[in-house]
């Protein structure tokens, strides 16, 4: 009985040496896993494209002045018209042309102002093209000082009359952006992983920047540049 008993303990305490044993080799290769799946490289892939722009907003505002209030509204609806006839007849439509109310000036109203001028009053008249002929409309930009011939004085280093051009199919563009930058990133991961003697692995995350559209330069406002930098982290494998 004693032998049984000795022997049942020693069988047991093999089993029990073994499952350690092997729980050890377990835990050691869990352990090598786990750093395998911990080394990862982060990298941006950049894509950048030149869109010309499909959108033009142009504010023309003109000033003339006058000693008569009624002579002065005249003068502006007579301005206005020869505007618009001048823009339709260079090819700009009717319905890309809306027409703001005038603004007039009683310079004798003003209790600060000089009472020593020639004319009382001012006005102002902003007529505003949006269109999307965009090159259409830039021609006709430099013919505008045609007009100046005819006595239209234009306003046109103010904030309110700078030109602006819109690019507005960004969701077209963004699909294929979208898959360069995460195209030229794996490029960059690929290298990385080649150069530490790596395999790449899986993506652990990946995170879409914003994009980014401004003038191609100061000289092409009309051509706009369109910017998106993906960032994604990679697993690497030995």
């Amino acid at each position: 009985m004693s032998n049984l008993t000795s022997k049942s303990m020693f069988t047991l305490g093999v089993f029990i040496l073994f499952g350690l044993v092997s729980l050890g080799y377990f835990l050691v290769e869990s352990v090598n896993v786990y750093k395998q799946y911990d080394r990862t490289v982060t990298v941006k892939g950049l894509s950048q494209k030149d869109f010309k722009a499909d959108v033009i907003l142009w504010p023309i505002k003109f000033t003339t002045p006058d000693k008569d209030l009624f002579n002065l509204n005249k003068k502006i609806e007579g301005y206005t018209n020869v505007i618009v006839d001048f823009l339709e007849k260079n090819g700009i439509k009717n319905d890309e042309i809306s027409i703001h109310a005038p603004s007039i000036t009683d310079k004798l109203a003003n209790d600060y102002s000089n009472r020593n001028f020639q004319y009382r009053y001012l006005g102002n008249r902003t007529i505003n093209v949006y269109s999307k002929n965009v090159e259409i409309v830039r021609d006709v930009i430099s013919k505008l000082s045609q007009l100046n011939k005819k006595g239209i004085i234009f306003n046109v280093n103010g904030y309110d009359t700078r030109i602006e051009y819109i690019f507005k199919r960004l969701n077209e563009v963004k699909p294929s952006m979208i898959e360069e930058s995460t195209k030229k990133a794996r490029e960059v991961a690929l290298k990385f992983a080649k150069d530490s003697n790596s395999k790449l692995g899986k993506i652990k995350k990946a995170r879409q920047g914003q994009f980014s559209i401004f003038d191609r330069d100061k000289n092409t406002p009309h051509i706009k540049t369109v910017r998106v930098v993906s960032s994604v982290e990679y697993y690497l494998n030995d």
